[in-house]
């Protein structure tokens, strides 16, 4: 095998990947829009993906934002004899990439692989062929009311996220630092631009966490072991979803709000 047809396998592989993950993506908005929205389901899901993920993303966010504070903290005061402004450059960190980012790297580990179990067990199990055989749409009745779901409470959560990681780094502020409250909150240099991006990084890694995951459990076979790896497969392409689309949004948004 030549070198060209070593490198050419896989990235004509990606492209095809990728044709067919933006393929579900047109075909799942036609279908939100035009299609049946069963709001019983949209609400089960998102009580799966939302309220059972709040405990999880509140303590992961809460270390996160106690480390981070404190690591900055820690180096700052080998440059300045001060830390007034540990508050306002963290807080930008936050609105801008850390809070979306690495929530979403939690998420895709729970609710990707749930969404790829869920639907690779009815593959295995004949139930998506007998909702064809039906002539059900898979993706009108299995995947929408995840997307749904998913934009919405991830949103909600990276959000929240953001709260908690911000909390926690003042009080360690506090406590560690002894930096007032007062002088920790400060958002002087959080401007629009660092809202739209961090927002627009929240829906983009909502609605990319359920289509990578749809695919996955969609494309099982092979019985539980097959379920297996599309769980699997779930938590490493959401993953590497979110830090694809992380550097492409931080370069646009870099490009357009530069400040």
């Amino acid at each position: 095998m030549s070198a060209l047809e070593t490198i050419g396998a896989p990235v004509l592989h990606l492209v095809r990947e990728l044709r067919d993950l933006f393929a579900m993506l047109a075909r799942i908005i036609v279908l939100a829009i035009r299609g049946r929205r069963d709001r019983r389901t949209i609400v089960e899901q998102a009580y799966q993906m939302g309220n059972r993920s709040v405990f999880f993303v509140s303590v992961t966010m809460g270390f996160i934002g106690t480390i981070m504070v404190f690591q900055a903290g820690l180096q700052a005061l080998k440059l300045v004899p001060e830390l007034s402004m540990l508050g306002a450059t963290f807080a930008e960190l936050l609105v801008r990439d850390l809070a979306a980012s690495i929530g979403a790297m939690m998420l895709a580990t729970r609710v990707g692989a749930g969404i790829a179990a869920e639907i690779g067990s009815m593959v295995v199990t004949e139930q998506v062929d007998a909702m064809r055989m039906c002539a059900a749409d898979p993706i009108e009745y299995l995947v929408v009311p995840r997307f749904l779901a998913s934009v919405l409470m991830t949103f909600c959560l990276l959000i929240w996220a953001a709260v908690v990681a911000f909390g926690a780094g003042m009080v360690t502020a506090n406590v560690v630092f002894e930096v007032n409250y007062a002088t920790f909150a400060n958002f002087s240099m959080v401007d629009a631009g660092d809202v739209i991006v961090g927002l627009t990084k929240m829906l983009a890694y909502g609605a990319a966490i359920p289509i990578v995951s749809a695919r996955c459990g969609l494309t099982t076979f092979g019985g539980s072991e097959g379920v297996g790896w599309a769980t699997t497969n779930a938590v490493v392409q959401s993953s590497l979803a979110v830090i694809v689309l992380n550097f492409v949004i931080s370069s646009v948004g870099f490009l357009l709000f530069p400040g």
